[in-house]
């Protein structure tokens, strides 16, 4: 199974009131993931409405928090597939500070909907293929 793998310097406006990372930074980094994952499969955003009519649509996002990160710190986002379906997808991430400590993980659920009717709609078989190798080996369900 492929991840993929990036890294995120840490800003001020990522500080929130306490201190430390602000949690929708999170949502943030897992966006800039899905967006990475879905261009190493070779189907961005893009190609993916223009060549299919198909909007990838999130229906839920979970984060559990483990850690803080604070300014000064770096963070390295991993994600993968932990379920690939025909209209559906789990996306899986951790994150880990400069001292490869897990301080969060989390997962999103997406769905492909037709562009004209926004109904959940069968991603075609080549474009399923291509995330193949990004799906976690041994599922559970």
């Amino acid at each position: 199974m492929r991840k993929v793998k990036f890294d995120q310097e840490i800003y001020t406006f990522h500080i929130d009131f306490a201190g430390h990372v602000s949690n929708i930074v999170y949502v943030q980094w897992m966006e800039i993931g899905r967006l990475k994952l879905l261009a190493a499969a070779g189907l961005p955003v893009e190609k993916i409405i223009h060549d299919f009519g198909l909007l990838p649509t999130l229906i839920e996002t979970k984060i559990r928090y483990k850690q803080q990160l604070f300014l000064g710190d770096q963070v390295r986002v991993e994600v993968w597939l932990s379920r690939l379906k025909n209209v559906s997808a789990i996306m899986d991430f951790c994150f880990f500070n400069q001292r490869r400590q897990l301080v969060a993980e989390g997962s999103q659920t997406g769905l492909f909907i037709d562009a004209q009717t926004h109904r959940p709609t069968p991603l075609p078989k080549a474009a399923h293929q291509r995330f193949q190798p990004f799906v976690q080996e041994n599922e559970g369900s």
